[in-house]
């Protein structure tokens, strides 16, 4: 009797430890599929630039040993027929020494020289003269700092990655309306089409440009936390072919693995900086932002310091 029981024991042992192995085998395996679509989506968003680094350094970043970088994202609002304007500007300064990002939103209307044209403009419109090499040699020369990668996204892919991650949740502090979209004051849920349609409205918010900045936060932030999720992660390959379509940058993928790899604990700390003192102004019949000049210095001083630049 015995011997028949350690005969059972045995079997479902075998049984157990081959269901096990066939378990491990699996998850590896979707692994290096996961890894591997991965690869090749960070090969497809690859936009290589003329300049091999920022003119306001003497030396490239160097990430082996952790050098303090910047980040330009630019949020394009690109429609069939006209090459887009950058409606979102966001810099990010990382400083892993001192585990921390700034994080800086540009208003879209700052009147500011437009480099490489000659004349000042609306910030966001040197995308639509010189795409994103001019939006960013003019970033520059606008704070004054070194930017060393940029990040362009298609705003419409906003609503196709929000689906693909199932909606974000958003907390609204303002009542409104707009198109056919209606969105109440409080924690809502949005899909696609409800978020480009929320992080789009400016004209009715008291705050305009600086609520829709906000609000703009708000959704990526969303974004990251369902993105963060094994119920989202199961579906990456969607996720992975709105962001080849999408996204273009600079930065390589063996780039992103060495910041993934060696400034994770700066994204911990997330310091928002606004431009609160500027003011409007027309001009031709053009509205624009003028930038508070001391305030501007200001943050200049806050990015080059956390940058580590004399």
């Amino acid at each position: 009797m015995a011997e028949a029981w350690d005969k059972s024991y045995k079997k479902v042992l075998l049984w157990a430890g081959g269901i096990t192995c066939f378990l491990v085998i699996g998850l590896i395996c979707y692994a290096l599929f996961f890894v591997n679509e991965l690869t090749e989506t960070a090969k497809e968003i690859h936009e290589p630039m003329e300049r091999d680094f920022s003119e306001k350094r003497e030396d490239p970043v160097a990430f082996h040993t952790q050098d303090p970088f910047s980040v330009l994202i630019l949020g394009v609002d690109e429609r069939e027929g006209d090459k887009g304007r950058s409606d979102t500007m966001i810099v990010l300064t990382v400083n892993p020494t001192l585990q921390s990002t700034k994080m800086l939103s540009i208003p879209r209307d700052t009147y500011n020289e437009i480099v490489g044209m000659g004349f000042e403009d609306k910030l966001n419109h040197a995308y639509a003269y010189g795409g994103i090499e001019m939006s960013l040699a003019t970033v520059e020369h606008f704070l004054d700092i070194p930017i060393d990668y940029v990040v362009q996204v298609n705003m419409e892919s906003f609503k196709e990655i929000i689906d693909a991650v199932g909606g974000v949740s958003v907390v609204n502090s303002l009542d409104f309306t707009v198109d056919e979209y209606s969105f109440q004051e409080g924690e809502i849920a949005l899909n696609g089409e409800e978020a480009l349609a929320f992080v789009r409205m400016r004209m009715d918010d008291p705050r305009g440009d600086f609520g829709r900045q906000d609000r703009q936060k708000q959704v990526i932030q969303g974004i990251l936390q369902k993105g963060a999720k094994l119920s989202s992660l199961l579906k990456f390959k969607s996720i992975f072919e709105v962001i080849g379509n999408n996204v273009r940058t600079n930065m390589t993928f063996d780039e992103m693995v060495e910041v993934q790899k060696k400034y994770r604990d700066a994204a911990k700390s997330v310091e928002q900086i606004r431009f609160v003192k500027g003011e409007g102004k027309r001009m031709g019949g053009i509205w624009y932002y003028m930038m508070d000049s001391d305030e501007l210095e200001e943050v200049k001083a806050e990015l080059k310091a956390h940058l580590g630049i004399d």
